[in-house]
């Protein structure tokens, strides 16, 4: 459904500004899911995919850098993350209320895949589930090259990945 986004945040320090900000860039274009049983268990199969051609900034010089060297986008449009498990999520969830929870699984970017634990705050509203889901990883942990253009004086090694989402039951 509408309301998707995942978004990267890298700090960079950019030449003739004084100060550091986060370089963010946001794409809209995901799909897949999770699927738990009754006890909470998460059943093999489904995974969300993003678009990663399709992630913008506020710079368009940005953009095409991270899409053609740092994620080389024509050869590895998607990145995908498989749920394997969850702690803290009460099952059976609740009709409504907020919930905090981990969301673990693999992260696949480019030909690198590695674990790892999404912090979830959310809101269970009849069945739906919406809410943000962040993590954090090194730009060596999937073999990615850090941006190194004249601009930009330095990146740092952390990427954050944010992902808010509207989750909806699937239909029987």
């Amino acid at each position: 459904p509408q309301g998707n986004e995942v978004r990267y945040r890298v700090r960079e320090q950019l030449m003739n500004i004084d100060f550091p900000s986060d370089a963010t860039g946001k794409t809209s274009k995901i799909v897949g899911g999770i699927a738990v049983d009754g006890k909470g268990a998460v059943l093999d199969g489904p995974k969300f995919t993003i678009d990663l051609a399709s992630l913008t900034s506020d710079k368009e010089m940005r953009d095409n850098f991270i899409r053609r060297r740092t994620l080389q986008t024509e050869q590895y449009a998607t990145a995908t993350f498989v749920p394997t498990g969850v702690k803290g999520l009460p099952f059976p969830l609740p009709k409504s209320g907020d919930v905090k929870f981990q969301l673990i699984g693999n992260l696949t970017v480019k030909t690198v895949t590695k674990p790892v634990t999404w912090e979830v705050v959310g809101k269970v509203d009849n069945g739906s589930l919406s809410g943000e889901a962040k993590t954090s990883f090194k730009f060596a942990d999937f073999e990615l090259d850090k941006p190194r253009v004249r601009s930009v004086l330095s990146v740092e090694d952390d990427i954050g990945l944010e992902y808010t989402f509207f989750l909806v039951p699937a239909k029987s």
